[in-house]
């Protein structure tokens, strides 16, 4: 059987399609089964400053960026967690009219319909000594408000996306998910420090396996990134990693194993609503 847990690893740049064609490379290569792919954060533009992104900023359901994923999630079969791209803030919600946009992470099914979006949450207003320094995710992006979830032929699907992984709370809220979905632009030195350890307390914690598909290399306005997109079990095992270099990774989604191990170690139903001990 093949792998259906994708996640697509890229180094994008300003150039929208030829980011675009950089993902439909990699969906080119894979079987005609459907699987869920997980492309990275920013993965339609990244490195062109926030003006930029405000510029290419689209509203939902119509755009160029939406537009092309929805026909490739058709074209090959696939569902797509699409990383995020830049969505206006529409009428009656917060930050309308700010020269702002939410970082939207946007599920299609395989017949190229959205399903799902999801608003990142958590800024990445923080310092990192790298040759970028200071990052202020909040002075062009919007928080997203809503835990949000989506069911899947792969069981109940979370969404976070990069920065809100440290944030295991979060996760919590979804209730009981099969699936985590991570798309994520970690910098060199964070992820060095900390991506693989995350990722592994996610999975072991939920019980779920966890597809975090990451931003590589060097970009066009310097800032580096840790690429290791991967994929982890539902017992916190790595079945899959990329360490760096455009590509993908793939594992299967094993129902069987997801049961055997929440049997075996009910976490669930341990779980205490007790504020003190």
């Amino acid at each position: 059987m093949m792998d259906d847990l994708i996640a697509i690893q890229i180094t994008s740049g300003p150039n929208i399609n030829a980011n675009l064609d950089a993902i439909e490379t990699e969906l080119v290569n894979l079987d005609h089964d459907s699987a869920l792919v997980v492309l990275p954060e920013c993965f339609a533009c990244f490195g062109a400053g926030d003006k930029v992104l405000m510029s290419i900023a689209e509203e939902i359901d119509n755009g160029h960026i939406q537009t092309r994923i929805a026909a490739l999630a058709k074209q090959y079969n696939k569902w797509i967690v699409a990383g995020t791209i830049p969505v206006k803030a529409q009428q009656g919600e917060v930050g309308y009219g700010e020269d702002r946009f939410y970082a939207a992470s946007l599920v299609y099914d395989n017949q190229g319909h959205r399903v799902r979006r999801y608003d990142k949450i958590h800024m990445f207003d923080v310092s990192v000594n790298d040759n970028t320094n200071e990052y202020r995710e909040s002075a062009s992006t919007l928080p997203g408000q809503h835990v949000v979830f989506f069911e899947s032929p792969w069981g109940r699907v979370g969404q976070i996306v990069c920065y809100d992984l440290r944030f295991p709370e979060l996760v919590q809220r979804m209730g009981q998910i099969d699936v985590l979905v991570v798309p994520s632009a970690f910098t060199l030195k964070t992820g060095e420090a900390h991506w693989h350890a995350l990722l592994a307390a996610r999975s072991i914690e939920n019980q779920c396996y966890v597809i975090a598909a990451n931003q590589t290399g060097v970009h066009s306005n310097g800032r580096e990134t840790y690429g290791n997109s991967c994929i982890y079990s539902p017992w916190g095992e790595l079945l899959a990693n990329l360490p760096e270099n455009q590509g993908k990774v793939g594992a299967r989604y094993q129902h069987d194993l997801l049961s055997s191990i929440r049997q075996s170690m009910p976490i669930q139903t341990h779980k205490t609503h007790r504020t003190a001990f």
